[in-house]
């Protein structure tokens, strides 16, 4: 904590702003690098404590990376986003309109698609009566952007006090992957006709995708919560999954496959559903976002408060890692920019111990090996 101590203390110079007594976010960007492929039996892993790249924000959600060294930060209480600038500041870009947060429902996931030349942000939300994904073309130019008038992508996703699902994706086929939960009604998992406890898969324009299994938006199904969505450089895609009482996955996602719930939690070696790749106690885990590189998933940690690394490359034998246990809080998102990792940590969001400077986005650096 010291060292983090140090990095804020220095960044509160740089920008010449304080984090005492304010809920103002103080950023400073990162240029993204490149990289990312996993060499022969090595496993990705964090080199260096983390650094915090901003500070003071309430709730966050999301992060997406800009080129150019950018990001957008969602908020799931105030609906904002954030606008990480290149040259270090920070300011909003919008509100995403009709968000009704309660609960563990607000702003969730964002992604960035472009289409014809037009620049888009896709959020996840909740709205009065629903869950929905909406999209809104990003206006002005990179340190200036905003939020142009939004469109309806997908409604009707059940909403609840608890088991929103929220996380969003573009896969390399160029649809969007929408993650939901089972809103509190667990044998909706089950449904097909359902888009609770799934994950979904859409055009960018919300039309269900011609060749998804069930002739519906529903890709996969048997999900309590999904909370966290990537792939992998092979194109697979991988969810991480809140569990009820007795583990928590990460699952390998297959177009059609059952994942189980409600009827089975975890490894259970039944016929007819497919098995996590690895599961924790919540105590352990309670894992959010996921970041891909290489063949190392790193999954953020709420309730276990902390990084878990999870080699891939096999999959009769996968291994996992942790990092970082109980230094930081509750953690919300991992997103790989190139070889180095942004985390989101997520004290102020009620079920955590706010620390001074919360919330944070830190940054580490990674490096392959066994």
């Amino acid at each position: 904590m010291r060292r983090l101590a140090v990095a804020l203390v220095a960044l509160l110079l740089l920008t010449g702003c304080s984090i005492q007594g304010s809920r103002e976010p103080v950023i400073r960007s990162a240029e993204p690098t490149t990289g990312g492929e996993t060499p022969q039996g090595g496993i990705w892993r964090p080199t260096s404590d983390p650094v915090a790249l901003a500070s003071g924000l309430a709730i966050p959600w999301s992060v997406v990376p800009l080129s150019g060294g950018g990001a957008l930060i969602s908020e799931r209480g105030s609906g904002r986003i954030l606008e990480l600038t290149a040259d270090g500041g920070v300011r909003e870009a919008g509100i995403v309109p009709g968000v009704v947060a309660g609960g563990e429902a607000g702003l969730h996931g964002i992604a960035t698609f472009e289409d014809a030349g037009t620049a888009w942000l896709y959020a996840y939300h909740g709205a009065a009566d629903d869950n929905r994904v909406v999209r809104m073309p990003l206006t002005g130019s990179p340190g200036d952007l905003a939020l142009g008038t939004a469109q309806t992508v997908v409604t009707g996703i059940p909403r609840a006090r608890n088991h929103d699902g929220g996380r969003i994706v573009f896969g390399p086929d160029g649809m969007l992957y929408i993650g939901t939960g089972d809103a509190g009604v667990p044998d909706r998992a089950q449904d097909v006709e359902s888009s609770a406890g799934k994950i979904l898969r859409v055009t960018p324009d919300g039309d269900a995708a011609p060749d998804n299994p069930f002739g519906n938006a529903v890709f996969s199904l048997g999900h309590r919560n999904v909370q966290g969505l990537g792939f992998t450089s092979d194109g697979q895609l991988w969810a991480s999954e809140f569990g009820q009482n007795t583990w928590d996955e990460l699952n390998r996602i297959e177009a059609g496959g059952n994942y189980g719930w409600p009827a089975v939690e975890g490894i259970a070696e039944r016929d007819g559903f497919i098995d996590p790749v690895i599961q924790w106690p919540p105590a352990e885990a309670s894992p959010s976002g996921i970041a891909a590189v290489g063949d190392t998933i790193f999954v953020a940690g709420l309730r276990g408060e902390r990084l878990w690394a999870v080699d891939v490359a096999d999959a009769a034998s996968v291994s996992s890692d942790d990092f970082y246990v109980g230094e930081y809080g509750r953690l919300r998102d991992a997103v790989a920019v190139g070889e180095r990792l942004w985390l989101l940590t997520n004290n102020t969001d009620g079920r955590g111990d706010p620390r001074e400077g919360d919330d944070l986005l830190l940054q580490v650096d990674l490096a392959a090996g066994r």
